[in-house]
């Protein structure tokens, strides 16, 4: 069998009607749902599954709504079924990693689902407190980025936030250095996406919420994962509840390293992804970082499916 690692959905691939499929199809996903309305207080199932999607989002509300989506996911893939051959590793794109350690035993859904929430609310908080953005740079180099986050530093901060692919690079921070950088990427012959997000996340701009998350995370119970789970801020494997709290914290204001992280394991000899949870974003990363490389989407009731027969 293939060597096989799964990958978790990321802040910023919700859509309204998100899981829906999935609950109606599988009891266990249906039951995450309802749990979780009753862990955050309001119906999280009726604003994945019914909108708005203004509302859906909102930092607060996408993080929690796009972490329950992808763990009922899982456990409709999961449920009475055994693999043919286990992951040999797991990987979640910022939000994502939270799943993955969800996935890999290191954390309950429970606890998982309120640092989720916590997470947004203190993330919202911060981008409140200091406008700020990203926006991504298509077409440019490492070298290039840099150049643009130096020229703009005269509007404000501006740092690399995500390393998401070849040619594919997010920065990160205040309004006004981020409205700088447009003109700045395409200038130097790249293509500039101004993101709708609250704000400059993976940068310092974080840092009051990184320092509330260590409060949360310090309280929260965590043990070693079953699986091996990369952590976004350095490639490196999750080994405990102190690398866990250390490393979560971290992400809120460092890069998240994508690109290196796929990289890694397909240095390590994964033959194939699986990508859990809604949306394909992971799956057309994957496919400008390791085109030959196999990927199963699962994110209806079709990819399910597709995971299934595979």
């Amino acid at each position: 069998m293939a060597r096989t690692a799964v990958l978790f959905t990321g802040q910023g691939a919700q859509s309204v009607g998100m899981g829906k499929d999935i609950a109606q199809r599988s009891g266990p996903a249906a039951e995450i749902f309802e749990r979780a309305a009753r862990i955050v207080g309001y119906d999280l199932r009726a604003l994945c599954f019914e909108g708005p999607a203004d509302r859906l989002e909102q930092t607060d509300i996408q993080q929690p709504a796009i972490f329950t989506t992808s763990v009922a996911i899982w456990q409709a893939m999961t449920n009475n079924r055994q693999w043919a051959a286990p992951p040999v590793a797991m990987a979640g794109l910022s939000l994502g990693e939270y799943t993955a350690l969800y996935a890999a035993g290191a954390v309950s859904f429970d606890d998982a689902l309120r640092l989720v929430q916590r997470r947004g609310e203190l993330m919202q908080a911060a981008a409140v407190a200091t406008p700020s953005g990203m926006v991504s740079a298509l077409g440019l180099d490492l070298t290039q980025v840099e150049t643009v986050c130096r020229s703009a530093a005269a509007a404000g901060l501006l740092v690399p936030a995500n390393f998401n692919c070849p040619g594919q690079i997010v920065l990160s921070g205040t309004r006004a250095a981020c409205e700088a950088a447009v003109p700045l990427i395409e200038q130097a012959g790249g293509r500039a996406i101004p993101l709708k997000v609250a704000g400059a996340f993976h940068s310092p701009i974080m840092q009051s919420a990184a320092d509330g998350l260590a409060e949360v995370l310090a309280r929260t119970p965590l043990q070693t994962p079953a699986f091996p789970v990369v952590a976004n801020v350095n490639c490196e494997n999750h080994r405990d509840a102190v690398t866990i709290r250390q490393w979560l914290a971290d992400q809120l204001t460092h890069p998240v390293r994508w690109q290196a992280s796929i990289e890694r394991l397909l240095n390590e000899g994964v033959e194939r992804f699986i990508e859990v949870g809604p949306g394909r974003v992971l799956a057309g990363l994957l496919k400008k970082i390791a085109r030959r490389t196999p990927v199963v989407n699962v994110s209806t009731v079709e990819g399910l499916e597709e995971f299934y027969a595979s």
